[in-house]
């Protein structure tokens, strides 16, 4: 039997703790949160030498989502759950410094940056925050209401005039953007979900695209203008449930399988090109990429590893650090750094 997915302060905030001085030019960062009751984002290069150990100023407890730490140029957020809170790190020359912590609405497990907006979904609803600079608004200019709204929500992604949001609890739906940016209105459900939907879980958007994952039914779907286009088999594979693109490829992280795939899209084409790009040690809770590097958190038991590969043109993955981290660490993300991001 298989088994499945891991279910306003305005004033300037110092960095709480800095286990290694930073070079003077960190390049590409990847970071994870300690996801603790005393939250820290935790900041390596891709060598997987740890540079920082920041406090968020919040409490994690966050489990059954991706998306839960998003970076967009040289800013950071991630999610403090238990605290419903928002934690916005800026990049800096020799590293990442915590500029503010936003009360939300909900209790918060996904956040997506676009359309000059900082976008955090919560266990009830979705809302958004005007970025300006480096400064996240602390106040919502918009707040939707999720159709199921039960706690199951996964992950938020944007694409040109919508959010896709993803609920556990067999439900993808989007929520209209403003010009400006704002949500607006109410959630509606996407068309043309498949008959055995069960769980649909990760995603990741490119363009007017959306890429779901359907983890219980070994499923990925092409989500376009509300709704699905297409649907694909996840093969000798179970579960996937987090994803990330990185040119034509899709790489879809496998829980149960502790494994990652490899997929060709064009077009309304999804098609397994590798059913095992990678094989992990634990079972996966999150994945991104960027610089040339994919990186995956997975888990075993009480230990979490930050497996970070180097991705070639032809897509293929080498391993190149994976560093060891106490359970249950959650969210990863790649940031460039290297350049400040004015005010």
């Amino acid at each position: 039997m298989k088994s499945f997915c891991h279910f306003t302060i305005a004033a300037l905030l110092l960095v709480a703790a800095t286990t290694v001085e930073a070079s003077a030019d960190v390049g590409t960062l990847v970071v994870t949160a300690s996801n603790t009751d005393k939250n820290q984002l935790l900041v390596y290069d891709t060598a997987g030498n740890l540079l920082q150990t920041i406090s968020t100023q919040g409490q994690g407890g966050v489990s059954g989502n991706a998306g839960g730490i998003s970076a967009d140029d040289g800013l950071v957020a991630v999610v403090n759950f238990s605290s419903k809170s928002i934690s916005v790190f800026r990049a800096l020359n020799k590293g990442l410094q915590l500029k503010q912590v936003i009360t939300t609405a909900s209790n918060p497990v996904s956040v997506a940056f676009g359309h000059g907006h900082l976008y955090v979904l919560g266990t009830t609803n979705v809302e958004s925050h005007r970025v300006s600079g480096s400064n996240v608004n602390s106040s919502s200019d918009g707040v939707v209401m999720l159709l199921k709204a039960d706690g199951s929500s996964a992950q938020v992604g944007v694409v040109e005039d919508h959010l896709v949001i993803t609920e556990k609890s067999n439900v993808i739906e989007t929520v209209t953007l403003l010009s400006d940016g704002a949500v607006t209105g109410v959630a509606t459900l996407v068309q043309n979900i498949p008959a055995n939907v069960n769980a649909p879980f990760g995603l990741v958007t490119r363009g007017n695209n959306a890429y779901v994952t359907i983890a219980h039914a070994d499923e990925i779907a092409l989500v376009r203008n509300g709704i699905v286009l297409t649907v694909t088999g996840s093969g000798t594979q179970h579960a996937p449930c987090w994803l990330t693109l990185v040119g034509p490829f899709l790489f879809s992280s496998n829980s149960p399988s502790m494994s990652v795939s490899r997929y060709a899209v064009y077009g309304q084409k999804i098609v397994q090109d590798a059913a095992v790009a990678a094989q992990l040690t634990g079972a996966p809770t999150d994945i991104d990429s960027g610089d040339g590097v994919v990186a995956v958190i997975n888990a075993s038991g009480s230990v979490s590893h930050l497996s970070i590969f180097a991705v070639d043109e032809d897509g293929n993955l080498n391993l190149k650090a994976m560093p060891t981290i106490n359970a249950p660490a959650n969210g990863v993300a790649v940031v460039r750094a290297g350049k400040e991001r004015g005010d």
